[in-house]
């Protein structure tokens, strides 16, 4: 066996040397263990770096969650109206509950509650749809608008009355604007007659 001179010594005679060289072999090893110990110590990663990881997630959550709402003004005949943000996909019927449902009284079946909302679209209840701004309901030559007229103008012209008036207003908030006069063709109790009287005195 290979041994160091002092511990041969040692192990020959064992008393105050031996004891003396068997405690430096301990201390050295012991400072051996502990710089290796040191060595392997778990290194902790900047906080700024986790930090600046993590704020990427909320912007990317932000976006899909505005993406996965609409928003929608709903006015008229309404408990609560203004702005309702509804899970995109939702109905008129959500809209209007959204805004605390329709006053007593009011009646709904002019109201396409089954239409599905489109983002910044404005339901209105029980009443018409606002003409559109700088949009005015008659023309200089007296031509009606069918789109921005209320049931009183519409009432105006001749062979309409106050009950087809109301239909034509009814019609506009449940189909939304007219696109076309000869849609008034679709509105009930205008007939080839009435609609051929009619056709010249309003317009979209």
């Amino acid at each position: 066996m290979l041994l160091p001179s002092v511990l041969r010594g040692a192990l020959i005679d064992p008393g105050r040397r031996g004891l003396l060289a068997v405690a430096a072999v301990g201390i050295v090893a012991a400072l051996v263990a502990g710089w290796l110990a040191w060595r392997a110590r778990p290194v902790a990663e900047p906080v700024g770096a986790q930090v600046s990881a993590v704020r990427v997630v909320p912007s990317v959550a932000s976006a899909a969650a505005s993406a996965a709402i609409v928003v929608v003004a709903v006015g008229g005949k309404v408990r609560r109206p203004g702005l309702v943000r509804l899970p995109a996909g939702s109905r008129v019927a959500d809209a209007v509950a959204a805004a605390g449902g329709a006053l007593p009284g009011v009646d709904l079946t002019s109201v396409n509650l089954a239409r599905k909302l489109v983002d910044g679209e404005q339901v209105v209840v029980g009443e018409p749809m606002p003409a559109a701004p700088g949009q005015p309901a008659a023309t200089a030559g007296g031509v009606i608008n069918l789109n921005a007229a209320t049931a009183a103008e519409l009432d105006a012209l001749p062979g309409v009355g106050p009950v087809l008036a109301q239909r034509i207003v009814d019609y506009r908030t449940q189909h939304g604007p007219f696109s076309s006069v000869e849609q008034l063709r679709e509105v009930s109790g205008i007939g080839a007659a009435k609609f051929a009287n009619l056709r010249a005195r309003v317009t979209v």
